[in-house]
């Protein structure tokens, strides 16, 4: 088994996690690709929601079960 020792002083009273290479560049990958939605786009999606349920557009879900 093999043993690393980190100093105290690295790692400044925070924890540290160790994994393996691939899964951190699979993880920094998906962090990068990850949108960030804004308030703004919020109300927009809400007020064309709105409008489709108006027109009869909008579909009824009788449980939140369908959606999967």
């Amino acid at each position: 088994m093999t043993t690393i020792t980190i100093p105290k002083k690295l790692i400044q009273g925070e924890e540290l996690v160790a994994i393996p290479k691939k899964e951190y560049e699979r993880f920094v990958a998906f962090v990068a690709k990850k949108e960030i939605i804004s308030e703004a786009e919020v109300l927009r999606w809400s007020r064309e929601a709105k409008k489709l349920r108006k027109a009869g557009k909008l579909p009824i879900l009788p449980s939140l079960k369908n959606l999967r």
